[in-house]
């Protein structure tokens, strides 16, 4: 079996196919005919092309370095491109770490190694085992020269940059209608936010079409829609691939439209033109996504606390009008008739007492002077005094005897005493003489 082994770094690559342990040659495969292959065998059997044609075992390829990476293993994968094809390469972690030179986006570069087949993803690709400089590319100088003029214009302004509303109700999409982004976006949308509306306003997004695509497309949204927020998204890509978002044109669109715009161009590493002019950029279309929605876990929450709130407020409002109504009802009642009327019976009833009182008073008082007129009375009565043994003499004319020379002898005089009178004559042995005192009795 012959072999090729690059210079200095002993990779060998098979020239014979070797099938179930068995090595086929081209000539004892005519003999099989017909023949029905795996695929792994005519996969295997085109790397065999591949790797038999000396000319491509030791090849230079010129041309820009996009989609650079390097993964935690340290081996290295990019792709060398002009304006007309590209070419996948790989440089492996051995050999990259004795490069004195490692190129990133935009660079040209001229590349040396050996193009194979890579079985798994059935694509062809060059095995690199030298990279040389050759200075920025063509579409990368473009770049930076677009840039700096639309910088120098003001459209990357953050003052210009229009903000985000928390809660759309309208988003508008700016994206091919069968490619992977637009799936990636509705579905994160839907998952998110499902009570948005969505208006998709489709348009190329690769090729000689895609930038008056994507400007009309962004005007037809603001003209016909008035969307909330408009995205811009298309997936991962070369430099070329993404080059219809560095158009100036797609610029002047972007700056112009009426609604924010969110772009999600490509992957992480990957700035267009399009992304400094929008009002927010985003990684990835699904990101893009992601920044225009709430989530509604979220927004879940944020109505449990506003539902809180607004119980807390309702509350404090019943409980206010709650005091206020009894303090207008406590008014009412004192000023009501019939708290009048109350108020003035209790008044009555007060002066029926202080009548009741005044009147009781001035019964005792004239009772206790009654008494001491009785007793005064009873001190002046006759018959108190004919109770204490005296006794009113009297002629039959009514006249009092006061003194016996008021009497004659045999005068018929009426004797008062405290139980009755009776009749009695005075006789002249009892006439009183000058020598008689005046109040010795008959």
């Amino acid at each position: 079996m012959s072999t090729y082994e690059p210079k200095k770094h002993g990779i060998k690559y098979p020239a014979r196919i070797k099938t179930n342990e068995v090595f086929l040659s081209i000539e004892q495969l005519s003999f099989l005919r017909p023949t029905i292959w795996t695929v792994i065998e005519i996969t295997r059997y085109i790397r065999n092309l591949f790797e038999s044609d000396t000319t491509l075992q030791d090849v230079w390829v010129r041309g820009e370095v996009s989609n650079f990476s390097r993964p935690r293993s340290g081996h290295i994968y990019f792709t060398i491109k002009d304006e007309h094809a590209s070419l996948r390469c790989v440089m492996w972690r051995s050999v990259a770490l004795t490069q004195t030179f490692l190129p990133k986006d935009g660079d040209a570069v001229e590349v040396h190694g050996a193009i194979t087949v890579y079985e798994a993803g059935g694509q062809y690709q060059m095995y690199a085992d030298e990279i040389q400089p050759l200075g920025k590319g063509a579409l990368y100088e473009e770049f930076l020269r677009l840039k700096a003029q639309l910088q120098a214009e003001g459209l990357f302004d953050e003052g210009k940059k229009r903000p985000i509303p928390a809660w759309p109700k309208k988003i508008g999409i700016v994206t091919s209608a069968t490619g992977a982004a637009l799936r990636d976006i509705l579905n994160t949308i839907r998952r998110r936010y499902p009570l948005v509306e969505v208006i998709l306003s489709p348009t190329p997004v690769q090729g000689n079409d895609a930038p008056p695509g994507i400007v009309t497309a962004i005007k037809a949204l603001n003209e016909l829609v008035e969307p909330d927020i408009i995205l811009v998204a298309r997936g991962g890509g070369s430099i070329e691939d993404l080059w219809a978002f560095n158009d100036p044109q797609v610029a002047y669109a972007i700056a112009a439209s009426k609604a924010p715009v969110i772009t999600g161009i490509g992957h992480q590493t990957d700035f267009t033109i399009a992304d400094f002019v929008a009002d927010l950029r985003a990684p990835t279309p699904t990101a893009a996504a992601e920044l225009a929605t709430p989530d509604r876990s979220d927004l879940k929450l944020s109505l449990l606390e506003l539902e809180q709130q607004l119980t807390k407020a309702v509350l404090a409002t019943i409980e206010d009008e709650r005091w206020e109504l009894q303090t207008l009802y406590h008014k009412l009642e004192r000023t009501s008739p019939l708290r009048q009327i109350q108020s003035s019976r209790q008044r009555l009833d007060e002066y029926i007492n202080r009548m009741n009182a005044s009147l009781f008073h001035s019964l005792q008082v004239r009772k206790t002077r009654l008494k001491g007129h009785n007793q005064q009375l009873m001190s002046l009565n006759p018959v108190a005094i004919l109770n204490r043994g005296y006794a009113i003499v009297s002629k039959e004319s009514g006249e009092i005897i006061r003194s016996p020379k008021q009497v004659k002898h045999n005068d018929l005089l009426n004797i008062h005493v405290a139980e009755g009178k009776f009749e009695a004559r005075a006789s002249t042995p009892n006439v009183k003489t000058d020598q008689t005192p005046d109040n010795q009795e008959v």
